[in-house]
C-alpha cells in the first residue's frame, strides 16, 4: 500500500517525485561519493579507493530512506547506523581524519538536495520540502553514527596504543629495558630523541589522575604532540609536569616559530603559563639524566617567572649552575633570608638589581624618595652583610635571590 502522499500525483500522469529520484538513485549515489568524500581526501589516492565500502553503503542507505519515506516516516538512528557505523569504524581504524569524513558527508548531502531539486517540478515544492526534511534527519543520524564510531575506536585501539607508548616513555625515563614495550606499542626505539620537558604554572598540589582537569590537560597535550609528529608521541604527564620523547628525525628543533606556537597554544588551552625545555640529540641510555635536567630547568623557568615559551639549557645556564645543591648555595640563600620578612627591603633590592646605578629610576619603581631608597639599601647591607653598592657583593645578592626564588619551600 502506498502511504507517501504526493500532492500533484492526481493532477498529472508523471510518477511521484520520490519514485523519480529512486529511479535515478544509482547514478546519484555515484555523484555523492565523487563530489563528497572522494573530493575531500588527500591527493594520491586511487579514484576508486572508497568504492568498495562507501558506495554500497550510500546506495543501500538511500533505498532504505526511500522505503521509509514511502510509508510516511523517517529512518531511525539505529537503521542509519547499520549502514554508516561499519564504514565509519573502518575509516577510524585507517585514521582518516574525522573532520575530513564529516566534511565529505555534508558535501554529499548538499549534492543530494541539489539533485533532488533538479528532478522536482515547480508544482512539487511541498513534496520536495518533505523529502528534504527527511534527508536532513538522516544526515543528523549519519553524523551521530560516525562520531560514535570514531569515539569507540578511539577508546579501544588508540587508547591502547597511547597507553602502550606511555608505558614505553616511562620505561625509557626510568632507564628500564624497553624493547618489549616498544614492540607492544608497535614502534621502534629511536637512535636519538628530542626530550621535551614541560611544566604548567599551576598549583602543584596532588591532583587525582581521574580528575577532569587533569584528564583534559593530558588529552590536549597528547593531541598537540601527535599533531606535531603525525604519530602517537610517547609522553607522560600528570597535569602539571610532563615529558615527551620525540624521535629526532620527526621534528626540527630549530623551528623556533613552531615551538613558540605550541607553547602559546598550550598556555591558552591550560589558562596558565607553560614552560618547555628542549634537549636534542639524546640517546636512549642518556634519557634518564636528560629528563631529570629538563624537569629541573622547567621548574627553574617557572619559579623565576620567565614568560611562557620553549627554553634550552643555554637560556638558563647561570640560574641552573648556582642553584645546584652545595654548601655555598645554602649559605648564599641564608644571607638574604632576613629580607623575606621585610618586603619593602626585598623589593628595593630587586629594583636596585634591575636598574643598577640609576638610583632615581629604582626609587621611582618602588614609589619612594631617592634618599629613602638609599636608606633601605643600607639596611639590606646591615641585615645580609653584603653591600648592594659594591659591584661584587651586588652580584652575590643577585645570586642569593635567584637561589631563594627557586627553593620551593621559600617560594610559597
Amino acid at each position: 500500500m502506498q502511504h507517501y502522499v504526493c500532492m500533484t500525483e492526481a493532477l498529472t500522469d508523471r510518477p511521484p517525485l520520490l519514485t523519480r529520484v529512486r529511479e535515478q538513485w544509482d547514478s546519484i549515489a555515484a555523484k555523492l561519493l565523487e563530489g563528497g568524500l572522494a573530493a575531500t581526501t588527500p591527493d594520491g589516492l586511487p579514484d576508486d579507493h572508497f568504492n568498495a565500502d562507501v558506495l554500497p553503503a550510500i546506495t543501500m542507505c538511500g533505498y532504505a530512506l526511500f522505503e521509509a519515506v514511502s510509508t510516511g516516516r523517517d529512518l531511525t538512528f539505529d537503521e542509519v547506523r547499520v549502514f554508516a557505523g561499519p564504514v565509519a569504524e573502518r575509516h577510524a581504524e585507517d585514521r582518516l581524519p574525522l573532520q575530513m569524513l564529516l566534511t565529505g558527508i555534508h558535501e554529499s548531502a548538499q549534492i543530494l538536495l541539489t539533485e533532488a531539486a533538479a528532478i522536482a517540478e515547480d508544482d512539487e515544492m511541498a513534496d520536495m520540502l518533505d523529502l528534504g526534511k527527511r534527508m536532513l534527519n538522516m544526515l543528523g543520524s549519519i553524523t551521530l553514527s560516525v562520531v560514535s564510531a570514531y569515539t569507540e575506536v578511539e577508546q579501544s585501539i588508540y587508547h591502547a596504543e597511547r597507553e602502550a607508548r606511555r608505558e614505553l616513555c616511562a620505561a625509557l625515563i626510568d632507564g628500564r629495558p624497553a624493547a618489549g614495550l616498544a614492540a607492544r606499542a608497535d614502534t621502534t626505539i629511536a637512535d636519538r630523541y628530542l626530550v621535551l620537558s614541560l611544566r604548567v604554572d599551576v598549583d602543584a598540589s596532588p591532583v587525582s589522575a581521574a580528575h577532569l582537569i587533569t584528564r583534559r590537560r593530558r588529552r590536549l597535550l597528547q593531541q598537540i604532540l601527535d599533531e606535531l609528529t603525525s604519530s602517537t608521541t610517547p609522553a607522560v604527564f600528570d597535569g602539571v609536569v610532563g615529558t615527551a620523547l620525540i624521535p629526532e628525525s620527526s621534528v626540527d628543533i630549530d623551528d623556533a616559530a613552531r615551538w613558540a606556537a605550541m607553547t602559546a597554544r598550550l598556555t591558552a588551552e591550560f589558562d596558565a603559563d607553560v614552560h618547555m625545555i628542549l634537549t636534542a640529540g639524546v640517546s636512549p641510555e642518556h634519557i634518564p639524566a636528560s629528563v631529570a635536567d629538563g624537569t629541573e630547568l622547567a621548574r627553574l623557568a617557572c619559579a623565576l617567572r620567565r614568560p611562557s615559551g620553549a627554553y634550552s639549557l643555554d637560556d638558563l645556564l647561570l640560574e641552573y649552575q648556582i642553584t645546584r645543591p652545595s654548601p655555598a648555595r645554602d649559605r648564599l640563600a641564608d644571607r638574604v633570608a632576613p629580607l623575606f620578612t621585610q618586603p619593602h627591603l626585598l623589593e628595593s633590592l630587586q629594583a636596585h638589581l634591575k636598574h643598577g646605578a640609576n638610583r632615581k629610576d629604582a626609587a621611582k619603581e618602588v614609589f619612594v624618595h631617592p634618599n629613602t631608597f638609599t636608606y633601605r639599601l643600607r639596611r639590606v647591607a646591615e641585615l645580609t652583610g653584603l653591600d648592594p653598592a659594591d659591584p661584587y657583593e651586588s652580584r652575590m645578592l643577585a645570586a642569593a635571590l635567584t637561589i631563594s626564588k627557586t627553593q620551593e619551600p621559600a617560594a610559597g
